[in-house]
């Protein structure tokens, strides 16, 4: 069985900042608890798919399942690297959670 990301609509991308700053003011202190484990990392990417306005999405790596249900976040495929940044966790995660893009 594999362990699942999470993902989370945050809102239109003019409007999701204060979201944004509420999932990275959730996500510091269990990261902390946690002891900063490198796996653990929410990343944002915007997202229109073809509409006028884009959209902030959240990805919670499964070490932030915590975090991902305080906001209700639903199970998702891995995401794409393409154009994420990393909202939460230690910057030396990307190799460990997006391995095949070394």
């Amino acid at each position: 069985m594999s362990v699942s990301w999470y993902s989370k609509n945050l809102g239109d991308g003019v409007w999701a900042y204060s979201v944004m700053d509420q999932v990275k003011d959730t996500f510091g202190p269990l990261f902390v608890l946690a002891g900063e484990p490198l796996d653990m990392a929410v990343f944002t990417r915007y997202e229109s798919e073809g509409r006028l306005q884009c959209e902030v999405m959240a990805y919670f790596s499964p070490a932030a399942a915590t975090v991902a249900h305080v906001f209700d976040a639903a199970p998702c495929d891995k995401p794409q690297l393409d154009n994420l940044d990393l909202l939460g966790g230690d910057a030396r995660c990307w190799p460990l959670l997006f391995p095949e893009n070394k």
